[in-house]
């Protein structure tokens, strides 16, 4: 039993013959289950082709997305910008959601808040919420802007954010000059990358829609760079590394990788870092923007060639060498600025480390999902490696993106195999696991459910996850890595590779029987 002087945590504790028997009694007692031989029998059929393919019929039902919701990316999108406060119109569980995830993936605080709207909300309207919530977080919070979303519930019941905002100010609960950015994020359609791309649209709208007037494109001299939906804070700090040896000024419109990697040195920090507003009412005059992910910011790309005028460049997320030198070409086209030496020695590293292993990753067969443009970027590095990228999901991409996978998969004699799969879940994918076994699987944290039960039906089906992606739950501090740019390529091309040899390991290590490849010379 659990004492002070013994704390187990629920692995071992949950073994206990104690624990044992209690499980064992509910189990026998209240769960009315059915029998080992049953349960046994039923998922084995789900392994086999024939159940696949009654799967990939499901038509009105998703099981495990591969995506979350709107508003989860809006409040990402906010928290780049500096001192605002991401505010969610609608309930308080779904900031819990918003803010627990962000919690878990970049183990540190997430400051978002609600206006609480609950039964009466939902009959009469959440915009007395609205009132009292802005009024509050305000007041409380101290914020220099507040960027408003939604939520189902305020989507299903029609609340306008233009006309509570407005009506906010009027009644004199906040100035009338304070700053309210808001986008409309309905939870039912879209997934995260969607609510970013809205988000930044609202914000940069709210400041340049109608004070366009003494704006002209390329007087700054700085470039604009929009990361979308960005996870990975080491992306950050690559891009902005390339740029300065580069001595290219820029604008990252919305920056959160200080406010989620703020140092423990006493002091607490709501607010780090960030996009300013002053920085938003100058981006019109950059020469052009630059979006690190086109596939996720329609809404963002269409306001700024429109409103703004900018010819913003076809460019790739710059993952995996080719694409990383385009975008440096770009920038340097673009600027007038040389590239220097020393990106130029950083890719002849990166080709260096990329000879050292194909080897290893050559012939490995890879499925995937995740984000469209990180799953993109994800099957150009496998390509340029010789891996071969078999099953490619993304659940939350479009037809237009698959059809640009699948001329990115014929340009390569290793690609010619894989498959695309567009709006399909995980659940999908765990039969595709099973029927048309891969090496590996990379994707995020939610991956190690398809890795264990293809364990459970024997070792020799099991398919080994590898941790890239979003959300990041389970493993440490993997948000700080970066995929992007030379050093992301080489950061990913190092964790692909040695998930091979450890793979390898796993499969030689029987003493006197497997070990002949049991060695320390790879």
């Amino acid at each position: 039993m659990q004492t002070a002087e013994k704390i187990k945590p629920c692995y071992p504790l949950f073994r206990d013959d104690d624990y044992k028997k209690n499980l064992a009694e509910k189990r026998q007692l209240f769960e009315e289950g059915h029998g080992p031989d049953k349960v046994w029998e039923t998922f084995v059929w789900t392994t086999t082709q024939e159940y696949q393919d009654l799967n990939f019929k499901r038509e009105a039902l998703t099981v495990d997305p591969a995506k979350a919701c709107q508003p989860l990316g809006a409040v990402l999108c906010a928290s780049g910008f500096h001192k605002t406060l991401p505010y969610v119109h609608g309930s308080q569980g779904c900031v819990a959601y918003f803010r627990t995830y962000f919690n878990r993936h970049f183990k540190e605080p997430c400051s978002c808040v609600s206006d609480s709207m609950t039964e009466d909300a939902a009959v009469f309207g959440g915009q007395k919420n609205m009132f009292d919530g802005l009024a509050n977080a305000k007041a409380i919070y101290k914020p220099d802007m507040i960027a408003v979303s939604t939520t189902c519930m305020a989507e299903v019941i029609g609340d306008d954010l233009n006309a509570f905002i407005n009506n906010t100010k009027k009644e004199g609960h906040i100035p009338q000059e304070y700053p309210v950015p808001f986008a409309h994020t309905p939870s039912f359609v879209g997934s995260h990358t969607t609510g970013w791309d809205n988000m930044l649209e609202g914000i940069i709208r709210s400041f340049t829609l109608n004070f366009m007037e003494g704006k002209k494109v390329g007087s700054n001299g700085k470039l604009n760079i929009v990361a979308g939906f960005e996870t990975y804070l080491g992306n950050y700090r690559v891009i902005k590394r390339m740029l300065g040896e580069m001595d290219v000024d820029y604008t990252y419109l919305s920056d959160a990788s200080e406010v989620f990697d703020t140092p423990a040195d006493g002091e607490f920090r709501m607010y780090a870092g960030g996009t300013t507003i002053d920085e938003v009412k100058d981006a019109p005059n950059a020469i052009t923007t630059l979006l690190l992910q086109p596939a996720q910011l329609e809404k963002s790309k269409k306001f700024i060639e429109n409103t703004w005028t900018h010819d913003i460049p076809k460019l790739n997320i710059p993952m995996g060498v080719e694409w990383t030198d385009e975008l440096l070409m770009k920038v340097s086209e673009l600027t007038g600025k040389a590239i220097p030496e020393s990106l130029a020695k950083e890719r002849g590293r990166c080709m260096d480390l990329i000879a050292d292993s194909h080897a290893w990753l050559h012939g490995k067969k890879f499925a995937l999902y995740g984000d469209p443009d990180f799953v993109m970027g994800m099957v150009k590095i496998l390509l340029e490696c010789g891996a071969e990228p078999t099953h490619i999901l993304s659940h939350n991409a479009n037809k237009r993106w698959g059809k640009a996978m699948e001329k990115l998969l014929a340009s390569s004699p290793f690609g010619v195999n894989g498959k695309v799969y567009v709006g399909n879940d995980l659940w999908h994918m765990r039969s595709l696991c099973f029927t048309d076994k891969p090496d590996f699987l990379i994707g995020n944290s939610y991956g190690k459910y398809i890795q264990r039960d293809t364990r459970y039906k024997g070792e020799e089906f099991e398919v080994p996850l590898i941790r890239l992606g979003f959300p990041l739950f389970d493993r440490h501090h993997l948000h700080r890595q970066t995929t992007m740019g030379y050093e992301g390529m080489m950061s990913i091309v190092t964790q692909l590779t040695n998930a091979v040899l450890e793979q390898l390991d796993k499969e030689t290590i029987g003493m006197g029987t497997t070990d002949y490849n049991f060695d320390l010379v790879r």
